[in-house]
């Protein structure tokens, strides 16, 4: 466990905790631990008890499941200042899902649901920003299921890039940068497209001078742009 000081630290960068006051960080803090894991290592399993609430700090997480081939899929990429297993306040029972740490120091908070539930009765603004939250990951997943259902494989790759835009992107000047770190097999994975899909997508934006590209990093020119040509496909 680590010291008081850099429990405070940690929740202070947790964006559901943002304008909190110093006593209601210390509440927080009183009920958190701060846990560290390196790249690769497994943060729970499946059939592991669904009863924490994960706040992550630094370093990145996916959400992966097993397909019925064995293949890896995954489910979602999570960035420093999100809260994840919220929804299993409401619904309990076991996780079906891995988290492993993407990153080699990856640093987050846990709390369990007893706590946390008590928390929110003592803080009631945390229990609307809990609440909200869960809300819009409810239509994100809604959101998802429509984009397989009705949008090609093309327009998901795009989509990808505006959600990431809007997600972890940093403006330079009227362009967006975006630091990813994932493979094109991976963001194939994220929007159920192939490798091959993901290539071909993102050579022929890079083409049309419409993204720029490094390793790992993606400068969109014109996010407009990007929105436009989603909805005139």
């Amino acid at each position: 466990m680590a010291n008081t000081e850099s429990k405070l630290w940690c929740l202070e960068q947790i964006n559901i905790l943002n304008n909190f006051t110093t006593a209601e960080l210390a509440e927080v803090e009183k009920k958190s631990v701060l846990r560290a894991f390196d790249k690769k290592v497994n943060i729970y399993f499946p059939g592991d008890p669904a009863n924490v609430v994960y706040l992550l700090k630094s370093g990145r997480v996916k959400i992966v499941t097993m397909g019925g081939n064995g293949k890896e899929i995954i489910k979602n990429i999570l960035y420093p200042g999100e809260i994840f297993r919220e929804l299993s306040i409401a619904t309990g029972g076991e996780r079906e899902d891995y988290a492993i740490a993407l990153d080699k120091d990856v640093k987050l908070c846990t709390i369990s649901y007893k706590e946390i539930l008590e928390i929110m009765d003592k803080i009631p603004r945390l229990q609307y920003r809990i609440t909200k939250t869960i809300g819009e990951k409810v239509v994100n997943m809604e959101r998802k299921f429509n984009s397989l259902l009705f949008q090609s494989s093309e327009q998901r790759v795009v989509l990808f890039l505006i959600e990431m835009a809007a997600k972890i992107g940093t403006p330079v000047g009227t362009e967006i940068s975006i630091k990813h770190n994932l493979s094109h097999e991976e963001i194939g994975n994220l929007t159920c497209t192939s490798r091959q899909t993901v290539t071909t997508v993102l050579n022929e934006l890079k083409r049309k001078d419409e993204i720029y590209m490094e390793r790992k990093k993606i400068l969109i020119r014109n996010i407009q742009n990007l929105k436009r040509w989603m909805q005139t496909q």
